[in-house]
C-alpha cells in the first residue's frame, strides 16, 4: 500500500515555506552583484519584465503542477507523459550541482559569523575577503589548498539540513515560520545604516538610474530571467514538490503573487544597503561606482562587512546576529533543494527520507569541497553562470513548451482557477506558450554566440568550457542514465 503524503499543517507554513525558498541568499547575496555586473539602474527594467513574463506564470504553473500531480518533479512531468520525465531529473540535477557551491557560500557565512566577534576585516573588508579568508590564487588553474575554516562551516550546514529534513515536512513548516522574518528586519537595519552613509546618494543614484543602452545587450536579459529563476526557485522542482504536499482544495494563484512580490521585494531593498555602501567605497577611494569593487559573487561579502563596521553601537553583536541572519536565509533555500530531490526519490523508488537525504547530503558534501580551494572562488563563478544562465533556463523552457503545447494551457489555467480565489485569464496562456519560451530560447542563443567570441567575465576558455559545456554534458549523461535504470526497472 502506498504511504500517505505528508502534508502541510497550515497554508501559512506553505506560503512561508515557499518565500522561504524563494526568499534566501539568492536576494543579498546573488541580486546584487549581478545587478552591479549588469549595469545597476539598467538591470532593473529586465528584472522588472522578466517578473511579469516569466516569474509569475511560471511560479503559478509549478504550483498548480505539483498540487494537481502530487508528486515531485519527475513524477509529475511524467503523469503528463513518460518522455517527460527527463524534465523532472534534469531540474534536480541543476539543483544539486547548485547546493554544492550554494552551501560553501553559508559556510562563507559561518566563518564570517565568527568573525564579527573581533570584526576580523575592520583593516579592509576586500582584501580580507579575497587574501586572509579565502586564500585567492592567480587564477582557476592554480587550486591551492584547502581551507579548512570553510570546510568546517559546510560541515555545519549540511548537518543543520539533514536534521531539519529528517523530521519531514511539518518539521520544515515550523522552522520557517521563524527563520523567515528575522532576516528581512535586520536588512532594514542595514539599509538605514547605508543611507545614512557620506556617498551613499551616488551609489543609490547608480542603482535606480538606468542606461538604456545596456538594454540592447541579451547578456542582461538573460541574466535578469535568470536571477528570477534562481532567487523564486524556478526549474529547481522545489515548488512542484512543495505544492505536491498540499490539499486539493489550494489557492494557487494568490500563494504564487504573494510568493513572488515578497521575493522580489526583498530583492529590490537589499539593493538598497549593498549600494549605498557600494557609493560611501567610491566616495572613501575616489573612484566611481561601477569600479569601485570586482563584481562577483564576493561582492556582499566586502559591503555588508563594510557597513557592520560602520555602524555608531555594538557593531560586533550585530554582525553576529546578521550573519545569523544571512544563514536563516540560506538554510531555507538550502533545504529546499534537497527536500525537492528527496521527495523525487521517494516517489520514484520508494526510499526512506533518512536514506534519500543522507546520500543526496553526503554527496553534495564531497562535491562542495572543490568550491572551498584557493581557487574555489573562480569556480563557484563559472559553474554558477552557466547553471544559471543555462541550466535553470533550460527547465523553464522545457515547462513552457511541455504545459504550452502538450498538457495545454487552457485545460491547465481551468483546473487551477478552480481551486483558486484569483482568477488568471489567457494572458496566462500567451506568455507561457510565446512570450516566456521566445524571450528563454533567443536570450541563450545570442549569449552562447557572444561567449564563444568574447570568454565569460575573462575567463580562460578552457576553464568554461569545463566548468559548463563539459559539466551540462556529464549532468546530461547521468540523467539519461537515471532513466534507463528506470525503464529496466520498470521493463
Amino acid at each position: 500500500m502506498k504511504a500517505q503524503r505528508d502534508r502541510w499543517t497550515n497554508r501559512p507554513a506553505f506560503v512561508m515555506a515557499a518565500i522561504g525558498s524563494a526568499v534566501g541568499l539568492g536576494n543579498v547575496w546573488r541580486f546584487p552583484f549581478v545587478t552591479y555586473q549588469n549595469g545597476g539602474g539598467a538591470f532593473l527594467i529586465p528584472y522588472l519584465v522578466a517578473l511579469i513574463t516569466a516569474g509569475i506564470p511560471l511560479m503559478i504553473l509549478e504550483f498548480g503542477l505539483g498540487q494537481m500531480m502530487q508528486g515531485a518533479a519527475p513524477l509529475s512531468f511524467s503523469k503528463i507523459h513518460k518522455r517527460w520525465e527527463w524534465v523532472g531529473w534534469w531540474a534536480m540535477l541543476v539543483g544539486f550541482v547548485i547546493t554544492t557551491y550554494y552551501t560553501v557560500v553559508m559556510a562563507w557565512c559561518w566563518n564570517y559569523l565568527y568573525y564579527s566577534l573581533s570584526l576580523a576585516w575592520k583593516s579592509g573588508a576586500k582584501d580580507f575577503f579575497f587574501n586572509d579568508f579565502l586564500g585567492l590564487t592567480d587564477g582557476p588553474a592554480k587550486l591551492g589548498g584547502i581551507r579548512w575554516p570553510i570546510v568546517f562551516g559546510l560541515f555545519i550546514t549540511w548537518v543543520s539540513i539533514v536534521w531539519i529534513i529528517h523530521y519531514g515536512i511539518k518539521r520544515v513548516g515550523r522552522v520557517v515560520m521563524v527563520t523567515v522574518p528575522l532576516p528581512v528586519i535586520l536588512l532594514a537595519i542595514l539599509v538605514f545604516r547605508g543611507m545614512t552613509l557620506p556617498g551613499a546618494i551616488e551609489g543609490i543614484r547608480f542603482y535606480l538610474t538606468p542606461d538604456f543602452s545596456r538594454l540592447l545587450d541579451p547578456k542582461a536579459w538573460l541574466a535578469a530571467y535568470s536571477q528570477i529563476f534562481f532567487s523564486l526557485s524556478l526549474g529547481f522542482g522545489i515548488l512542484i514538490a512543495y505544492a505536491s504536499y498540499l490539499p486539493e482544495k489550494s489557492d494557487i494563484n494568490n500563494n504564487a503573487f504573494i510568493t513572488s512580490f515578497a521575493n522580489c521585494g526583498t530583492s529590490y531593498f537589499a539593493g538598497f544597503a549593498v549600494f549605498s555602501v557600494l557609493g560611501y567605497l567610491a566616495q572613501a577611494t575616489g573612484v566611481s561606482v561601477k569600479d569601485v569593487v570586482a563584481g562577483g559573487p564576493g561582492l556582499a561579502f566586502i559591503t555588508y562587512p563594510t557597513a557592520i563596521g560602520l555602524l555608531p553601537f555594538l557593531p560586533a553583536l550585530f554582525g553576529v546576529i546578521f550573519f545569523i541572519a544571512l544563514l536563516t536565509l540560506g538554510i531555507d533555500s538550502a533545504f529546499s533543494i534537497v527536500e525537492a530531490v528527496v521527495a523525487g526519490l521517494r516517489d520514484k523508488w520508494g526510499m526512506t527520507q533518512r536514506k534519500a537525504t543522507i546520500v543526496f547530503s553526503s554527496a553534495a558534501f564531497i562535491v562542495g569541497l572543490f568550491f572551498t580551494t584557493g581557487a574555489g572562488l573562480y569556480w563557484l563563478d563559472i559553474v554558477d553562470h552557466f547553471m544559471n544562465n543555462f541550466g535553470l533556463a533550460l527547465v523553464g523552457l522545457a515547462e513552457c513548451l511541455i504545459i504550452g503545447y502538450g498538457f495545454g494551457t487552457e485545460r491547465f489555467r481551468r483546473y487551477i482557477n478552480s481551486i483558486s480565489e484569483i482568477k488568471i485569464g489567457r494572458w496566462w496562456d500567451f506568455l507561457i506558450k510565446v512570450v516566456t519560451p521566445l524571450i528563454l530560447a533567443v536570450s541563450t542563443i545570442l549569449v552562447i554566440t557572444e561567449e564563444i567570441r568574447r570568454p565569460y567575465a575573462g575567463y580562460p576558455q578552457w576553464a568554461l568550457i569545463l566548468g559548463g559545456w563539459v559539466l551540462a554534458g556529464l549532468l546530461i549523461l547521468i540523467s539519461r542514465f537515471v532513466l534507463m535504470r528506470v525503464k529496466g526497472k520498470e521493463g
